[in-house]
């Protein structure tokens, strides 16, 4: 059956529009918004995260250039740089935390019964970091003192559930943040394995997974069998 809708706007029909409002809602995001919506916003800035744009211009520009597509992309308002800048620096950003969290519990739902690592019936997490470089001239607020001084960046730290292949949780610090900290914003979950390096090595930290009743284990080991072993202070 043919199909004036576009790909994106098929794919955008995951999101639960209904909990979308909820949450807007609940932080006024749309509290004296005539056009621009945050719905729209979050189309907008979606679209921009699957076609790789670069800037707000880049952006503007490709959307722009969708023409009469742009509507049946869902994309009501009109995007302009100005407005698109004005509403990510000035919408709380807490509507978005609150709507990853219920994407990602709606993927592991739909992905529970496709799991990568079978011999385990307990959740299998995996927690690493990744530097993302940035423009110095753009934002010195991200200036890495202890990383590189002529280079800006932010850290991305990330819990991956390793059974279903997708993250859990993550967060971003500044990039000379040590990953240890991270531990900090874990709730641990008792039976589960956890495989980390030792970039988290803190056994203070580390103790309250095995006061949780879970487990550690190195990623050389889980690369054959995860070995648990338990976390024990002198």
């Amino acid at each position: 059956m043919g199909s004036d809708r576009t790909l994106f706007a098929q794919l955008m029909d995951f999101v639960p529009d209904r909990t979308f409002r909820r949450i807007v809602e609940r932080y006024k995001g749309d509290r004296r918004v005539r056009r621009f919506s945050c719905w729209d916003q979050f189309l907008t800035m979606a679209f921009a995260q699957l076609t790789y744009r670069e800037s707000l211009r880049d952006i503007e520009a490709c959307v722009q250039s969708l023409g009469k597509a742009r509507y049946h992309a869902g994309m009501r308002g009109r995007v302009a740089r100005s407005t698109l800048a004005d509403a990510n620096d000035r919408r709380p950003w807490q509507m978005y935390q609150e709507l990853a969290r219920v994407l990602i519990a709606q993927a592991r739902s739909l992905y529970q019964n496709e799991q990568l690592v079978d011999a385990f019936t307990d959740a299998v997490y995996a927690l690493d970091a990744t530097i993302i470089e940035l423009c110095l001239k753009l934002y010195p607020w991200a200036k890495a003192h202890n990383y590189v001084k002529t280079r800006a960046g932010v850290k991305l730290h990330t819990q991956l559930d390793v059974r279903a292949n997708l993250p859990v949780f993550a967060m971003v610090f500044v990039a000379n943040m040590n990953e240890r900290l991270f531990l900090d914003h874990l709730v641990f979950e008792p039976g589960a394995f956890y495989i980390m390096d030792r970039g988290y090595t803190a056994f203070e930290r580390l103790r309250k997974i095995d006061l949780a009743g879970g487990f550690l284990s190195h990623p050389r080991q889980a690369r054959s069998e995860l070995s648990p072993y338990r976390v024990t202070p002198r």
